[in-house]
């Protein structure tokens, strides 16, 4: 499968997608900002006990760079959960300046609204974007082991195919994540995919009791579960454990790290 992002001023663009439509997509990196210590350099999350000015100077940095004004993000509580809200502008701001003012316990938002950016922080958590180009919705979710096998993927196709947009339409891109090479789990968390996926769940015994597993594979195939051609799901191959030069790491790094952020949005000339 054809590495969907490339790398370009510090951060991943979705590029597979250009040809769909006038949208921006990507993934930011560590690098480019003024964080320190744990977070150096390009935090972007306000939850994790970096300097709040340092975060929202980085916030800045992003913001001059995507030619996207921070007062049009929306930014929401992130749960581990499933739940899925839609969002305009009326939400513009929401999260930007203070990880409580976010839109409350949700870890998946779209809209159709232009003027938005819709964010999502991560450091090991699968990314997930939505885009259906006719119906013009976009969308992402944040997928972490709990929030994959509550099945946020197929809550946000869903709503879509609630909002009347064909599967066919829906294409899905899964970003950067901790992959099989460096996520190891116990007996509950293989129990609970093979639960949501029938039992067909990839993994490899490391140890007694200890499983390796892919969360964006399952994620690709939940998203086959709920009727998504194969041909219009992407999937990245970068492992945010692995990649320590870009990426910031829950799990490699013990906890005390920085955040990447995904963001998805309508490009100007779609504003007219």
């Amino acid at each position: 499968m054809r590495e969907p992002f490339t790398y370009k001023d510090g951060m991943l663009h979705l590029h597979m997608w250009e040809e769909l439509g006038p949208i921006i997509a990507g993934f930011t990196t560590k690098e480019g900002g003024v964080s320190t210590g744990p977070f150096y350099t390009m935090n972007l999350g306000l939850h994790v006990h970096d300097k709040v000015e340092d975060v929202h100077e980085n916030r800045r940095l992003l913001a001059e760079k995507l030619h996207v004004p921070l007062e049009t993000w929306i930014c929401s509580e992130q749960v581990h959960d499933h739940h899925v809200a839609k969002v305009g502008k009326q939400e513009r701001g929401k999260g930007v300046f203070s990880y409580e003012d976010g839109i409350p316990n949700t870890d998946g938002i779209y809209t159709k609204d232009t003027d938005v950016l819709l964010t999502s922080c991560y450091a090991d958590c699968v990314p997930l974007y939505f885009y259906a180009p006719s119906y013009r919705m976009i969308g992402l979710a944040h997928a972490g082991w709990k929030g994959t096998v509550k099945g946020i993927a197929s809550e946000m196709i869903g709503k879509w195919k609630d909002e009347g947009i064909p599967l066919g339409d829906i294409h899905v891109a899964i970003g950067p994540s901790i992959g099989a090479c460096c996520y190891v789990v116990d007996e509950r968390v293989l129990s609970a995919a093979k639960q949501v996926l029938h039992g067909s769940v990839p993994y490899d015994m490391v140890s007694d009791g200890q499983y390796a597993i892919d969360l964006k594979e399952i994620n690709r195939l939940l998203c086959l579960q709920a009727g998504i051609k194969e041909e219009q799901i992407a999937m990245s191959s970068l492992c945010t454990s692995c990649e320590t030069q870009l990426f910031f790491s829950h799990r490699r790094d013990h906890g005390k790290t920085g955040r990447m952020l995904s963001f998805i949005g309508f490009k100007e000339d779609e504003k007219q």
